[in-house]
C-alpha cells in the first residue's frame, strides 16, 4: 500500500533509494539539485524524508523519458520553488517540440514521396563525377540561395557534399557549385533527416542505397523506428504528467 504523504512517516535516504532502484548518493544529489524538496534533519544531522519526497522522486523519474533529464529537473525545481507556471511552460515547450518533430517526420515522408514519384529517383553512385563539367541547367540554384531556403549555412551544404549526401555540379566556366533538381532534393532529404536526429554516417548509406536501388525501401525501417520513438515519447509524457499531478496534489494537501 502506498504511504500517505500526510502521515508524518519518516524515510531514510536508503528507503527512498531502494524504492526507486537508486543509490543513496543519487537521492542526496537530487535534493541538492532542487529536484526534491529540502529534507529535514535529525538532531544528529541525518537527512530524513517523507512520502512527499518519494512522490517527488517518482514524478521526476517519470518525467525524464518524455522530457529529458535537463527539462525534467527544471520542471521539478520550478514546482519545488513555487513557480508552478514556469513548470507548465516547460512542459508546454516539450509538447511543442514533440509536435514539431512529428511535422518534421511528415516532411521527411513527403520528401520521400517526391523521391519515389516519376523522374525523382536520384542518379547512380557515379553520376556526380560524370556530370562534372556538364552544361548547367536553367533551373539550377547556387549554394547561397539553397542554404537560405533550407535555413542552414552554406558551410553545412559543403559538409554534406564531402560526406557524399549532396552532389552539386560545377559550372564549367566559373567553377561555382550549381544544384539541379536531384541535388536540391537530396539536400532537402538530408536536412529533414538531420532534424530527425540522424547523424551523417547513418544518412549517407541510406541516400546512396536509395539512388542505386531506385526505391525507398532502405528508409522504411528508419521511418518506422522514428514513428515508434515519437509514440514512446508521447506515452512517456502522459505517464510523467500523471505522476507530476499526483505530486502537485500531495503538495497542496501538505501545504
Amino acid at each position: 500500500m502506498a504511504a500517505n504523504p500526510q502521515s508524518g512517516e519518516r524515510l531514510r535516504p536508503i528507503d527512498l533509494a531502494r524504492g526507486h532502484g537508486l543509490s543513496t548518493q543519487a537521492v542526496r544529489n537530487y535534493e541538492e539539485a532542487g529536484i526534491l524538496p529540502p529534507a529535514d534533519r535529525t538532531p544528529h544531522g541525518y537527512r530524513t524524508y517523507t512520502p512527499l519526497h518519494a512522490r517527488a522522486l517518482r514524478a521526476f523519474l517519470a518525467l525524464v523519458p518524455g522530457h529529458g533529464h535537463g527539462t525534467a529537473a527544471s520542471i521539478m525545481r520550478a514546482v519545488n520553488g513555487g513557480a508552478t507556471g514556469e513548470a507548465f511552460r516547460l512542459i508546454d515547450e516539450s509538447h511543442a517540440q514533440l509536435l514539431e518533430d512529428r511535422r518534421t517526420l511528415l516532411a521527411v515522408e513527403s520528401a520521400l514521396r517526391e523521391l519515389g514519384s516519376g523522374g525523382a529517383t536520384g542518379p547512380g553512385p557515379g553520376a556526380g563525377r560524370a556530370r562534372t563539367g556538364a552544361r548547367s541547367g536553367p533551373g539550377d540554384t547556387f549554394i547561397g540561395p539553397l542554404a537560405g531556403k533550407l535555413g542552414i549555412r552554406p558551410a553545412t551544404l559543403r559538409t554534406w557534399e564531402r560526406a557524399g549526401l549532396v552532389r552539386p555540379r560545377r559550372d564549367p566556366r566559373t567553377g561555382y557549385r550549381r544544384y539541379d533538381e536531384a541535388a536540391v532534393r537530396d539536400a532537402r532529404l538530408t536536412h529533414q533527416l538531420r532534424r530527425g536526429g540522424y547523424p551523417l554516417e547513418q544518412i549517407a548509406p541510406l541516400i546512396t542505397q536509395v539512388r542505386s536501388a531506385g526505391g525507398l525501401e532502405p528508409l522504411e525501417s528508419a521511418l518506422r523506428d522514428w514513428h515508434g520513438r515519437l509514440s514512446v515519447r508521447a506515452r512517456a509524457m502522459l505517464t510523467g504528467a500523471a505522476d507530476l499531478d499526483a505530486y502537485l496534489r500531495a503538495r497542496e494537501r501538505t501545504g
